[in-house]
């Protein structure tokens, strides 16, 4: 979401060329530099990987190396998605909000940003050179080359915000917002004895109130997290302001969470090397003929595609475009297309290679492999209650005008979508059956569509790998800073002895292990329309998985029915973000496709309870 410009007012870049100078170069140097660390890593990873598989001769030094690069690339997408305004966050209270209002709460919500960074800085200096007089194990260098990553990207955070701020925001608000923020800033501070008096009572304070008012302004998700830890820590504890950085590093540097930028890289070639084109002809040639055929075809084309490239809008917009035109000529409802798009990405939520389910295996410990083989079943659950809607949806179908296909095209189109259908197979079969991590598949998985893009479809357009380089850096760093937030959030909950109260709550819910598990389910369908799956899974996953394997639930079942109901959350109306992203990819008004809806949820709410009840559904292959 890009903050809106004033009614009224000058900005300040307007007013001034310097400011609109180094504006550009600020943007031209971090998009740059991100870029190149995306490309680096790419390079990297791929030759460790060639030298592991192919001359069975390792690099040793080549994941201390990536590790060291991926902080960088963390850290600057994160700022690049800062200027581009793409961080996670909340907008359903904001939406339809007057300019002038939304004005006003996005230079507030800019404003806590620069107080958080300016409260971070001299902490994360004083983190930086604590860890300067290390070294790392193989490379044998000071470990500040990898920790500066955090400081720099900070600093640049706190000159992107208030860069933007000048640029968005007219002098009156800064300054109000500046008073306000102050103020608020003092009073906290001489509260700050009672805080610390209230016990566990003031969680409700900090990472309830002032968490949920940054995100209902629509502040970004990350630093919202961030400004609930630093204000709890500051205000009703005596714990240094150091563990924040210290464990955002920690969270950041999984050498698993490397798989998650790569993969969105993977999803962009994909797209302009012509695979995913190749895939949805075939679909079409195999299915189109028959009615609800292409609704068929979707469902399909997004099994196949979903996962790959890190984020569901990539996903829906690699194949609704191809097909909504043709559903409209028969006669379907744009309404019901747009409502089966946003369902289809619910469906597809457990399907590897899933970020969300590279990141519960982060956070939690729980073998990806598992999650991979456990996650396909209940994407064909959910495949199938959605397609038992499509049949009753399109029984009066108009098909007279639909164009069918011989044994002969459908024989060429298979042919020819060969490599394309060969990529999501290689890349599932290599991670479950563990000849390669979920890194080394992605990276297989980006030689592999780059040399068929050249080869076989002869399509890749090299003028957009720049954009693509950056987009994949603006939005691995927004995903990977909220993992790093919300592990130093889950930190401090964990110190406050929140953790063994939920223990107490959650074991007291009556039912034993089914209600435990229907109560988590609901949870975690509130939680992800509220803060989507990835920061949702690393805030709670830590404190929820091992009361789950206290309860006697299984580690792989209990995380497809969390992600499966996160996914739900997400694309439920009206708070779900991913069901507006859905209909800005159909071109449909929400208003239109709310009313649309419901079928399609309530089946999905059908495969939820199947997936609960019966867990060999998700553990049944293990």
């Amino acid at each position: 979401m890009t903050p809106p410009q004033p009614r009224s007012g000058l900005a300040a870049t307007q007013r001034s060329p310097l400011l609109h100078r180094f504006d550009s170069a600020l943007t031209t140097v971090t998009e740059g530099a991100a870029a190149l660390l995306v490309a680096a890593e790419a390079v990297l990873l791929a030759s460790g990987t060639t030298a592991r598989y192919v001359f069975h001769t390792p690099l040793v030094w080549s994941d201390e190396l990536a590790s060291l690069i991926f902080l960088w690339l963390a850290m600057l997408g994160a700022v690049v998605a800062l200027r581009r305004g793409e961080h996670m966050r909340l907008t359903a209270f904001v939406r339809n909000l007057p300019d002038e209002t939304r004005s006003w709460l996005d230079t507030l919500g800019m404003g806590l940003v620069i107080a958080l960074l300016l409260a971070l800085l001299p902490a994360t200096l004083e983190h930086f050179e604590d860890l300067s007089i290390s070294t790392t194990p193989v490379l044998e260098i000071s470990e500040g080359f990898r920790v500066a990553a955090v400081l720099v990207g900070f600093g640049l955070m706190l000159v992107t915000a208030i860069d933007v701020t000048l640029k968005r925001a007219r002098l009156t608000q800064i300054a109000v917002v500046a008073l306000g923020i102050a103020a608020a800033a003092g009073l906290f501070w001489v509260l700050a004895a009672r805080f610390e008096a209230m016990g566990n009572a003031n969680l409700l304070i900090f990472f309830l109130g002032i968490v949920s008012f940054c995100m209902v302004i629509g502040a970004p998700i990350a630093f919202a997290f961030c400004l609930g830890t630093v204000s709890y820590l500051t205000f009703a504890t005596q714990i240094p302001l150091t563990i924040v950085p210290s464990r955002m590093d920690e969270g950041m540097s999984h050498l698993i969470l490397l798989a998650v930028p790569m993969f969105i890289l993977l999803g962009a070639l994909i797209e302009i090397a012509g695979l995913a084109r190749a895939m949805i002809s075939f679909l079409v040639a195999l299915l189109g003929h028959l009615r609800g055929g292409l609704q068929y075809v979707l469902l399909g084309a997004m099994y196949l595609v979903s996962g790959i490239s890190g984020a569901k809008a990539a996903d829906m917009a690699a194949v609704a475009p191809t097909l909504f035109p043709e559903m409209k000529k028969r006669g379907n409802h744009e309404g019901d297309l747009t409502s089966l798009l946003s369902a289809s990405a619910v469906m597809s939520e457990t399907i590897p290679p899933s970020i969300v389910l590279i990141t519960v295996g982060s956070v939690t410990g729980v073998s990806i492999a598992a999650l991979f083989t456990g996650g396909l079943l209940p994407a064909v659950v959910g495949m199938a209650v959605l397609c038992v809607v499509v049949y009753f949806q399109t029984r009066n179908e108009d098909m007279s005008q639909v164009q069918r296909f011989t044994g002969r095209d459908k024989l060429r189109l298979f042919a020819v979508a060969i490599p394309g259908l060969g990529l999501p197979v290689v890349i599932r079969t290599a991670v479950v059956e563990g000849v390669a991590t979920a890194t080394e598949v992605s990276t297989i998985g980006i030689v592999y569509t780059v040399i068929v893009g050249l080869v076989f479809y002869r399509q890749f357009d090299w003028k957009r790998v720049y954009p693509i380089l950056v987009e994949t850096a603006s939005l691995s760093g927004a995903i990977l800073l909220v993992v790093g937030a919300a592990t130093a959030m889950a930190w401090a909950l964990t110190q406050s002895g929140f953790s063994r109260q939920l223990v107490e709550v959650m074991t007291m819910v009556p039912g034993g292990k089914l209600g435990f598990l229907l109560t988590s389910a609901v949870a975690f369908i509130i939680l992800g329309s509220v803060l989507e799956g990835v920061p949702a899974i690393v805030l709670f996953g830590p404190l929820l998985f091992p009361i789950a394997r206290m309860m006697g639930v299984n580690e792989v079942h209990y995380a497809i029915v969390a992600v499966f109901a996160m996914g739900f959350g997400l694309f439920m109306p009206p708070f779900g973000v991913g069901f507006y992203l859905a209909c800005a990819i159909g071109r449909v008004s929400p208003d239109l496709a709310i009313r649309r809806v419901w079928p399609h949820m309530g089946a999905l709410l059908v495969a939820l309870l199947l997936i609960v009840l019966i867990p060999w559904i998700s553990i049944g292959f293990l």
